[in-house]
């Protein structure tokens, strides 16, 4: 079962619809016991991370979290839910993310934000599990105004260009994050979600 949790922030299902279409069982949730016996969790959202921890604090569900990562449950943060993996991001004052992963979380500058529409994967490590199948160059749909810089360059998979290159989805064991809304992403975002449910 994956659980895809739910504090208030994400087109929930959108995700669990395009899940079930590639023969997965998902459950929206905002259980903890649901996330601690989750073998896989997608943490969707979609506006800014500091609204976001309040919620997740008020449900008191980011100790579930941090156990099922730190356990080995395969884990995929989409959009804002990437960036929540992080240590902290810059948005107005700083704000601190869930921190499993080394890294802060920056706004574009001197471009239009959000960047809304279809852009390019450029693959970067060709290990990472959920790209199986999925071909350089592939076009996905972004909405985002901050990406995340991982201090581990290792774990980045995918960069696409919007004025700078930037980190478009990361791999760091049971741990992945995608930039993009795979759900929005027609035959390549149901095949990342396959690879996911797979895993």
């Amino acid at each position: 079962m994956i659980a895809i949790i739910d504090y208030g922030m994400g087109n929930l299902r959108s995700v669990q619809k395009a899940l079930e279409q590639v023969g997965a069982k998902a459950k929206i949730t905002q259980e903890p016991d649901d996330i601690k016996a989750a073998d896989k969790i997608v943490l969707p959202g979609v506006g800014a991370m500091q609204p976001a921890m309040d919620r997740l604090k008020a449900l008191g569900i980011i100790p579930a979290i941090k156990d099922a990562a730190a356990k080995g449950a395969m884990f995929l943060g989409i959009c804002l839910g990437l960036q929540l993996l992080f240590e902290q991001s810059s948005e107005g004052v700083s704000t601190k993310g869930l921190g499993l992963l080394k890294g802060n979380v920056e706004r574009f500058t001197r471009l239009k934000i959000p960047q809304i529409g279809w852009n390019q994967l450029h693959i970067q490590n060709a290990d990472s599990p959920i790209f199986k199948g999925i071909e350089e160059s592939a076009n996905v749909y972004f909405c985002h105004s901050y990406f995340v810089k991982p201090k581990d360059k290792g774990i980045i998979s995918t960069t696409t260009h919007y004025g700078i290159d930037f980190v478009s989805s990361i791999y760091a064991d049971n741990i992945l994050g995608v930039q993009f809304h795979p759900e929005k992403s027609q035959s390549v975002g149901l095949q990342i979600l396959k690879n996911f449910s797979k895993l």
